[in-house]
């Protein structure tokens, strides 16, 4: 079926809507148009030629695939809705600008911000995963960086690159990794030889834009900001949020977003706690002081409220767009061309430079579903080249998408666009890193 499909009218007209809508998505800038309303409705409509042509030749096959898609893209889903209302919930409690408060009466400079924040998430990303770690980050990045456009947009990138790369010497770091090894082709502690070319992939990049950081002092060093009561025990039900997530993928087997809902759920119940007690402190003994009394207390579901949907939706019209093209047999059309016509180094090499373009997760699941006959070696170089491949545009990875929602009147598609070279020279002098790490296993 997927022979006719991919050269019938309906694989052909959704190919071509998948790109007019990844077209909006590069010049969001221009159009005003949010990422999300291109993907959504193309995702949908490619779906919709599917359906039209399998009804045609009485052989609809795409009902139960489409199940699992949105089983899939679920998971992601609601592990997303709890990492954002974690980080709503983080900032209406101050954490994030204490932080600010304290990196700024270190002193620090624009420079030195850059490097902190980007240090940070380095080492984050392969413990709270790299989408959780970007977006943590770039909140702090926003909040210290008073506005000014060059530092926001070069940190920003310098997050994407660091969580990214970051999380690719970790089986908890991304979802490609988690892929590869629930898969059982790389073990937990094989995952350690991908440190140094990770830790090279985002040196290097960093390096390259370090002279074009604004060499200023944001103002308001002097600013002390102390966090809001509770603030210290969301931080610990956070933490607490990412080990469950990753206990129970590890040892229970049960998918990782449970975890996070786990915690976002332990987050309500503390929610209505803080509720409770900021309610008393707006508490007066007159009428016009209990009318007040509802405008200044902890509401939990104004957190989720404020929650980035137009990147979850992005990430919905991403996966079920990109799934059509798979179900379609595109996919599985460009890997086989690569790796059969191609050996091994390069084929990972270019896929993931594909990857940038097209979501990581499913180009890795169609690497994954070829099974190509290549040894450890090889698997470790489609993991770190899929995982940081992705940083080479801002909607190539699940951290640059998340990070795009963040600041929009600042960080776009085209300004990400700019640094590509920069990038690049990190992802390429990280594969030769890899070269010669894994010179012994050869």
């Amino acid at each position: 079926m997927n022979d006719m499909l991919n050269s019938s009218w309906a694989g052909i007209s959704a190919l071509l809507i998948f790109l007019i809508a990844y077209t909006f998505v590069i010049f969001e800038e221009k159009t005003h148009l949010r990422k999300s309303k291109p993907v959504v409705v193309g995702g949908c409509l490619m779906w919709m030629l599917v359906g039209i042509f399998e009804a045609g030749h009485g052989t609809p096959h795409s009902h139960h695939y489409v199940k699992e898609l949105i089983a899939e893209i679920g998971e992601l889903f609601f592990f997303l809705l709890a990492a954002m209302t974690y980080i709503n919930t983080l900032d209406e409690r101050n954490v994030f600008k204490a932080l600010r408060s304290w990196l700024l009466n270190k002193g620090l400079g624009f420079r030195q911000l850059f490097w902190a924040t980007g240090g940070i998430t380095f080492c984050l990303s392969p413990m709270a995963d790299n989408l959780t770690s970007a977006l943590l980050m770039a909140t702090v990045t926003v909040a210290v960086g008073e506005g000014n456009k060059k530092f926001i947009v070069l940190s920003f990138i310098n997050i994407v690159v660091a969580a990214n790369a970051g999380g690719a010497w970790s089986p908890f770091g991304d979802i490609t990794t988690l892929m590869v090894w629930t898969s059982g082709k790389i073990q937990t502690n094989e995952f350690i030889y991908l440190v140094i070319p990770s830790t090279v992939n985002w040196l290097v990049t960093a390096l390259i834009m370090h002279p074009f950081v604004p060499n200023e002092k944001p103002s308001g060093s002097n600013e002390i900001v102390h966090m809001k009561p509770g603030a210290k025990v969301v931080i610990a039900l956070g933490i607490s949020t990412i080990a469950t997530a990753v206990s129970f993928h590890q040892f229970l087997g049960l998918p990782p977003f449970m975890g996070m809902m786990l915690g976002m759920g332990a987050l309500m119940v503390f929610g209505h706690y803080l509720k409770r007690q900021s309610q008393q402190g707006y508490l007066t003994s007159t009428v016009e002081g209990r009318a007040q009394e509802t405008k200044g207390h902890f509401d939990i579901f104004r957190k989720i409220e404020g929650v980035e949907f137009d990147t979850l939706l992005f990430f919905f019209g991403v996966l079920t767009a990109v799934g059509c093209l798979q179900y379609i047999g595109y996919l599985a059309i460009a890997s086989e061309v690569v790796y059969g016509q191609m050996g091994p180094t390069l084929s990972n090499v270019l896929i993931g430079v594909f990857s940038a373009i097209v979501d990581n997760i499913p180009v890795m699941y169609a690497v994954l579903k070829m099974d190509p006959s290549m040894g450890l070696d090889q698997w470790l170089l489609i993991i770190l080249t899929a995982g940081t491949g992705g940083s080479l545009l801002s909607i190539g990875s699940a951290a640059g998408v998340a990070v795009m929602g963040v600041a929009r009147e600042h960080y776009t598609f085209m300004s990400h666009l700019k640094w590509v070279p920069a990038i690049a020279l990190g992802y390429f002098f990280s594969i030769a890193a890899w070269y010669f790490v894994t010179m012994p296993m050869r």
